[in-house]
C-alpha cells in the first residue's frame, strides 16, 4: 500500500487516548461509559440474576459461562468489584470503554483499546454483553457502528483478539468479516492459566466489501428478532 502524506500526517494528529464517540444504530447505541451512573445497571444485568428489559427476560444463569469465562476478570459478586475491573479501562492511556445501550438501557461494554496512532492501528476488545441481548445482533450492530467510525478517522487496521478457546468470540469475528491471522501461543497468563490468543484483523481496503455483508447480516437479525 502506498502511504499518502495525509495518512502520514494522521499519525501525529490522532490522540493516543481515543475520543469516546456516541454512535446510534437502529437498535443499539454506543456512548462514553459513565461508570458511576451505569454501574448498577451493568452489574444487575451481568451477575447471573434473572432480569428483564424491553419485553425480553432471562432466568438466573451461570454468569461465568455466558459472560466472564474468557475475560481478564469476573464474574463479579458486587458492583464495587465490577467497578474495580472497569475503572482501569476508563483510565487507560491508549483506550476507552463505551457503554452499549439496548432499548435505552446499559447492557454491556465495548472497548476501543491498544491504540497505536503512529501505525494507524487500533484494537476492539474487552467486549461483553448481558445474556438479555446475546444472539440478538447487538454485537453485530455495535461492531458495524464502531468499525465505520474508526475507518472514517483514518485508521488502516483494526484488530480483534480473544482466547483461543473462546469459540463464540472466534465465530463472531469471522462472521463479521475479520480475517484470522493465527495463534499467539503462550501469549498471556490470565486467571492463573495459560492463554493462547487467536488474532484477527480488518483492513481499510477490505471494509467496503465487509460493510455490505455486515450490514445485510444486521438487517437480517433485525427482521428475525
Amino acid at each position: 500500500m502506498v502511504l499518502t502524506s495525509s495518512m502520514l500526517d494522521l499519525r501525529t494528529s490522532l490522540p493516543r487516548k481515543p475520543v469516546a464517540p456516541t454512535l446510534r444504530g437502529e437498535r443499539v447505541t454506543l456512548r462514553p461509559l459513565r461508570l458511576a451512573a451505569d454501574l448498577g445497571a451493568l452489574h444487575a444485568r451481568s451477575n447471573g440474576s434473572a432480569a428483564r428489559l424491553a419485553g425480553r427476560e432471562i432466568a438466573a444463569y451461570d454468569a461465568d459461562a455466558l459472560i466472564w469465562r474468557y475475560m481478564f476478570a469476573g464474574p463479579f459478586n458486587t458492583a464495587a468489584d465490577l467497578a474495580s475491573f472497569l475503572q482501569p479501562q476508563c483510565d487507560a492511556a491508549d483506550g476507552t470503554p463505551l457503554c452499549v445501550e439496548f432499548a435505552g438501557e446499559p447492557v454491556g461494554v465495548y472497548n476501543i483499546m491498544a491504540n497505536s496512532p503512529e501505525h494507524l492501528r487500533i484494537e476492539l476488545g474487552s467486549i461483553w454483553y448481558s445474556p438479555l441481548v446475546q444472539r440478538t445482533g447487538c454485537n453485530d450492530e455495535a461492531t458495524l457502528l464502531i468499525v465505520e467510525y474508526l475507518f472514517s478517522l483514518g485508521y488502516r487496521r483494526i484488530e480483534w483478539k480473544c482466547h483461543s478457546h473462546n469459540a463464540r468470540s472466534r465465530a463472531a469475528a469471522l462472521a463479521m468479516g475479520f480475517l484470522f491471522e493465527g495463534i499467539f501461543a503462550s501469549h498471556m497468563i490470565v486467571k492463573g492459566a495459560n492463554r493462547d490468543t487467536a488474532w484477527y484483523r480488518l483492513l481499510d481496503d477490505e471494509w467496503p466489501r465487509v460493510r455490505a455483508a455486515l450490514t445485510a447480516r444486521v438487517e437480517a437479525k433485525h427482521r428475525s428478532a
